[in-house]
């Protein structure tokens, strides 16, 4: 494996405005290769849009695997992995289960987070990315995931979907929004993370980078329910129609 530079602990929520702005559109960090030694890596360019009218994404992370990966799954309990990205923003520990992990054998994560076409918070933040990736023939399938920052612990991904297996082909997907289940859906600016303010509505920061057990749930992950409008979020601003997220992946010359 190819060793890619570090991706420091929510590096991309930080809470100035400023420090999100400089973050430039459409690179990334790849984050590892592997490469099996018999028919060579093949090159993927995958490019992710927000299709929300209020909901900003973390960076995105996208990954090249074998069948025998599973990132996430609707009925399942959260892995840590899933758990930290949807209530913190962090993306450390999939950092981690990318490094530890040989049936994953390529990924990358986005520089940016991403922003609503509109960009209603005017952070002059990208509304789509393009990543690349490189691995090996026995990876056949690619996982998205991404934290939607504006509620308490939601998730915008697809699961294990087939890769273009031709050179010049490609495949067109649209992505949903999922709830991990392991807080309440409290809608307060006081237990989501800063950038759900900062990155829509502008304004001082509020929020938290950490879990409340006394919010906790059971952790099953299920089709996001939506804004109520119960806290701090107008539905009108942060609601969202699915599908939440389009994914274009196309495999590229090497």
């Amino acid at each position: 494996m190819t060793d890619g530079p570090t991706l420091t602990r929510r590096r991309a929520l930080a809470l100035g405005g400023g420090t999100l702005g400089a973050l430039a559109l459409g690179s990334s960090t790849v984050l590892g290769q592997r490469d099996d030694g018999r028919d060579g890596n093949r090159t993927y360019r995958v490019t992710v849009a927000n299709l929300t009218r209020g909901q900003p994404f973390t960076p995105p992370a996208v990954a090249a695997h074998r069948s025998s990966v599973e990132v996430f799954a609707v009925g399942n309990e959260a892995n840590r992995p899933t758990r930290q990205l949807a209530e913190n923003g962090n993306l450390d520990p999939l950092v981690d289960l990318i490094d530890d992990t040989n049936a994953i054998r390529g990924a990358a994560v986005g520089e940016s987070p991403l922003v609503p076409e509109s960009d209603p918070g005017d952070t002059g933040l990208p509304y789509y990315a393009e990543l690349e990736l490189s691995a090996d023939a026995s990876a056949e399938y690619l996982t998205f995931v991404s934290m939607l920052v504006a509620t308490n612990d939601g998730i915008v991904g697809l699961d294990t979907v087939p890769l273009p297996a031709r050179v010049n082909e490609s495949r067109t997907y649209y992505a949903n929004g999922y709830d991990v289940g392991t807080e309440e859906n409290t809608e307060l600016f006081e237990d989501l993370v800063p950038p759900a303010k900062t990155l829509i509505i502008g304004g001082e920061p509020e929020g938290t980078t950490r879990s409340d057990s006394d919010i906790s749930e059971d952790g099953v992950i299920r089709p996001h329910p939506g804004i109520d409008g119960v806290g701090n979020l107008p539905p009108s601003v942060y609601d969202w129609r699915e599908p939440a997220g389009y994914l274009q992946v196309e495999r590229v010359e090497s």
